[in-house]
C-alpha cells in the first residue's frame, strides 16, 4: 500500500511511495505528528538520479523489518533536495557542526520534533560496515537516546541553532575594496593547478565551471597567458576524458579519478548548462574546433535528451540503470565490434582505448579519448579526414544501438534556477559560435519559466505535469536575473528586459537583507525554519547572493538604476572579509567585485536590424566578458537608462563605461579598437 509520498509530484519522492516505511513529506501535517506523538523525526534528504540514495533505499527503506523499526520509533519525512534547498542548505550545515565532517546524500538526520538536528550521517549500510554502525542497530540507539538524554539532547539543540545562527555573515568594520581578492585566487589556482591532467586538485575532481572561467576573465582583463592555459588545457582533459560522453555529448557530475576518466555517471543540467557557456567561450578565444564540437554534441544532448516539450529542461539523468550504475554508457569490445565494420573498428577502438585494459569495474570499457585521432590516421595509415569519417560513422552506430538500450531514470521535473543556468549557457554559446537556433532555444525556455512558474509577481521553483509548485528560492530569481541578462546580449527583446526588471524588484522585496546587507536564501514570507541560510560561497552552483549582487550590477548599469547597484554594493561589502581570506571558495562574487571595482562596458548598437546584427556578430569574435553588447534595431521604441539611443539610418555604436559614454562611433574597425582596450583591467 502507498505511504503519503504517493500523491507527490517529486520523482525523488514517487521512488519512494512503495516503501514499507510510512514517508511523509515535509509540511505543517507531518511537523504536527511530530510534536504531538512526541517522537523524533527521522528526516532523509536525497534526490533522485543520486547512486547511493538508491543502494540505501534497496538495502534499508525497502526491508520490512528496517521499516518497522523507523516507523515505530520516528515520524519519517523524506525531502527532495532538489525541490527544497533551503532544507537541504540548513540540514548539510548542521550535519557539519554535529559530525564535523561534509555532508552529502543521503543525508539522514534524527530532529527533535522542533525540527533541530541531534544526531546524523549519510549512507547508513544495512550490516555493520565502511566503520559505520548498521543502521537498523543505530535506529535503536538513537531512540533509546531521544528517551533516556532529553536534556543533553535540548542543551546540544540549544548550542547547535547558536551556532547555525552565528555562521551568518555579520557586517565588519570599514574597509576599503580593492583587487587583492582577485590576484590571490589566480596565485592560488597556479599552486593547486594539475599541469597534466588540468583542473585543481586531485581526486573526486569535479569540473568547477565558476574557476575556469575565472581564468578566462583573468586572461581577457589582464592578458594572463597562465589563466589562459590553465582553462584552456583544463576543458580540453575534461571534453578527453570519460566525464564526458564521447558518444552522446554532455558532462557527468564528477570523475572520481584525478585523469577524468571514471565518472560518477549522473548528468546533471546545473553542470551542462555553465559547462556549455565555456567551451563557446574558450572556443572562441583559442579557435579550437574541439572546444566547438563538444558545445555543438552538448546543446544536441540537451534538445534530444532534457528539454521539454513545453520548451524548459528537465532536472537530470540518474547514474543507474537496471540497478547498476554506468550499465547504460559502458561496453565491452566484442559488443562494439559486431556493430561496426572492421575499418570503424579499427579507428574507434584506437581512439577511445578498446585495446587496453578494462577501465570499469575490471570488466567494462568506458570511452575516453586514449589516442588522438591524427596519431590514430597515422598509425593506420589513412587521412586524417577518413578516420574522422570512420569515426563518425561508428559513434553513430554505437549511439543508435545505445538507445535500445534501458535507459537511466530521468527526473523530468523543470527547476527555475537550473533552467536559468542552461539558458544563460545557450545564449552565450549561441552568441559566441553564431547559433541563433541556441539562442532560440534559451528564449523559449525563458518564455515557458515566464508563463508557466511567474505568478503575480512572484516566481515559483518547480514545475512538473502541467503544475508549478513551491515559492522559489534566491538562486532562482538570482540565477534567472542573470540569464536574462546574457540572453538581451544575444537577441534584445523587450519584453525579456521588462521580465529583468519585474525579477529585480522581487529579488529586492522579498530577499534582500535591508538591516545588514546581501540576501536570504528564502524570502521574508517563507515557511519558519530554524534558521534563514545567508550564504556566500559557491557550491555545486554559483552563489545566489554573489550572482544577485553580479546581475544587479549590470541591470542598474543599464538601466541608471541606482537601487540595484547599492544593493549589490551592500552584498560585496558584507562577504568581501570572507573572500578576501578564501577567494577561491567564492568565484562567483569575484566576479561581482571584479565590476564593482571597474564598472561593465556597454556597448549600445543601433541602426537598420540587419546591419546591427552583422556588427553584433562581429564583436562576438572576441572574448570580452566585461563588456555587454546590446543590439537594438531601430524599430525598437522608449528604451529605458543607457539604452536611449536615437534610431539611425546606418549603424551608431554609443560606449558607456560607469558614467563615462563616448561620441557615437560608426566605424566597425574603431568600435573593436575601444571595445578591446575598455574590456581590460
Amino acid at each position: 500500500m502507498p505511504n503519503h509520498l504517493a500523491s507527490e509530484s517529486s520523482p525523488y519522492l514517487q521512488q519512494h511511495a512503495d516503501n514499507p516505511v510510512d514517508w511523509r513529506p515535509w509540511n505543517p501535517q507531518a511537523l504536527a505528528l511530530a510534536r504531538g506523538q512526541d517522537k523524533p523525526i527521522l528526516l532523509s534528504i536525497g534526490y533522485s538520479t543520486c547512486h547511493w540514495c538508491h543502494v540505501m533505499a534497496h538495502e534499508s527503506f525497502e526491508d520490512e523489518a528496517t521499516a518497522r523499526l523507523m516507523n515505530e520509533h520516528f515520524v519519517c519525512i523524506k525531502v527532495d533536495r532538489e525541490e527544497r534547498p533551503d532544507l537541504d542548505q540548513i540540514y548539510q550545515n548542521a550535519h557539519y557542526l554535529l559530525t564535523g565532517r561534509s555532508g552529502g546524500w543521503p543525508l539522514t538526520l534524527f530532529l527533535t520534533p522542533d525540527q533541530t538536528p541531534f544526531f546524523g550521517g549519510t549512507y547508513f549500510p544495512p550490516k555493520a560496515r565502511y566503520n559505520l554502525p548498521a543502521f537498523g542497530d543505530l535506529l535503536l540507539r538513537v531512540a533509546q537516546a531521544y528517551r533516556d538524554r532529553r536534556q543533553d539532547i535540548d542543551l546540544q539543540n540549544t548550542s547547535l541553532r547558536q551556532s547555525l545562527a552565528a555562521s551568518s555573515p555579520a557586517p565588519a568594520d570599514c574597509f576599503e575594496l580593492g583587487p587583492a581578492p582577485l590576484a590571490n585566487a589566480l596565485l592560488q589556482f597556479e599552486q593547486s593547478f594539475d599541469p597534466e591532467y588540468g583542473g585543481f586538485g586531485g581526486a573526486p575532481k569535479f569540473p568547477r565551471p565558476g574557476d575556469i572561467a575565472f581564468c578566462l576573465r583573468r586572461y581577457a582583463a589582464a592578458g594572463n597567458q597562465p589563466a589562459r592555459d590553465m582553462a584552456l588545457h583544463t576543458l580540453t582533459k575534461i571534453a578527453d576524458g570519460g566525464i564526458y560522453d564521447q558518444l552522446g555529448g554532455g558532462f557527468c557530475r564528477y570523475s572520481v579519478d584525478e585523469r577524468w576518466l571514471i565518472p560518477h555517471f549522473e548528468k546533471m543540467l546545473y553542470d551542462n548548462g555553465p559547462l556549455l557557456g565555456l567551451y563557446a567561450e574558450a572556443w572562441r578565444c583559442s579557435g579550437a574546433e574541439r572546444l566547438r564540437t563538444v558545445a555543438e554534441e552538448t546543446v544536441a544532448w540537451l534538445q534530444r535528451e532534457m528539454r521539454s516539450p513545453q520548451g524548459g529542461f528537465y532536472s537530470a539523468l540518474d547514474a543507474d540503470s537496471e540497478h547498476e550504475e554506468g550499465k547504460f554508457y559502458v561496453w565491452t569490445p566484442p559488443q562494439v565490434a559486431a556493430a561496426l565494420t572492421a575499418d570503424e573498428y579499427a579507428v574507434l577502438s584506437r581512439h577511445y582505448g578498446l585495446y587496453r585494459p578494462a577501465n570499469f569495474e575490471g570488466r567494462h570499457w568506458h570511452f575516453y579519448v586514449a589516442q588522438p585521432l591524427d596519431s590514430v590516421a597515422q598509425e593506420l595509415d589513412i587521412k586524417p579526414d577518413e578516420a574522422k569519417r570512420l569515426l563518425d560513422s561508428a559513434r553513430g552506430k554505437l549511439l543508435e544501438l545505445r538507445a535500445q538500450r534501458v535507459r537511466p531514470g530521468r527526473d523530468d521535473k523543470i527547476l527555475a534556477a537550473w533552467n536559468a543556468l542552461a539558458i544563460k549557457g545557450l545564449a552565450q554559446a549561441g552568441s559566441a559560435c553564431g547559433r541563433q537556433d541556441w539562442i532560440i532555444l534559451a528564449q523559449q525556455a525563458a518564455d515557458f519559466i515566464r508563463a508557466e512558474m511567474w505568478r503575480n509577481g512572484r516566481l515559483l521553483a518547480s514545475w512538473k505535469d502541467g503544475k508549478a509548485r513551491l515559492d522559489a528560492y534566491l538562486d532562482d530569481y538570482a540565477f534567472l536575473l542573470d540569464a536574462l541578462i546574457a540572453l538581451l546580449q544575444a537577441d534584445f527583446r523587450a519584453a525579456d528586459l521588462t521580465f529583468a526588471r519585474d525579477l529585480a524588484e522581487a529579488l529586492l522585496a522579498q530577499f534582500e537583507d535591508r538591516e545588514h546587507g546581501g540576501f536570504f536564501f528564502t524570502a521574508h514570507d517563507h515557511e519558519a525554519l530554524i534558521y534563514r541560510p545567508k550564504l556566500g560561497t559557491d557550491n555545486a552552483t554559483p552563489s545566489g547572493n554573489a550572482v544577485a549582487a553580479f546581475a544587479l550590477q549590470r541591470l542598474g548599469h543599464l538601466l541608471g538604476e541606482t537601487r540595484y547597484l547599492l544593493a549589490a554594493e551592500r552584498a560585496i561589502k558584507l562577504f568581501y572579509p570572507h573572500f578576501a581570506a578564501q577567494p577561491t571558495g567564492f568565484m562567483a562574487f569575484l566576479g561581482a567585485l571584479e565590476e564593482y571595482l571597474k564598472p561593465p562596458q556597454i556597448v549600445v548598437l543601433r541602426g537598420p536590424k540587419a546591419q546591427v546584427a552583422a556588427w553584433q556578430q562581429e564583436l562576438a569574435g572576441e572574448l570580452m566578458p566585461a563588456t555587454m553588447v546590446l543590439a537594438l534595431p531601430n524599430e525598437l521604441e522608449q528604451l529605458p537608462g543607457c539604452l536611449n539611443k536615437p534610431p539611425s539610418p546606418c549603424v551608431n555604436a554609443w560606449v558607456c563605461q560607469g558614467v563615462t559614454c563616448l561620441p557615437a562611433i560608426d566605424d566597425i574597425g574603431t568600435l573593436r579598437q575601444v571595445c578591446s582596450a575598455g574590456n581590460k583591467a
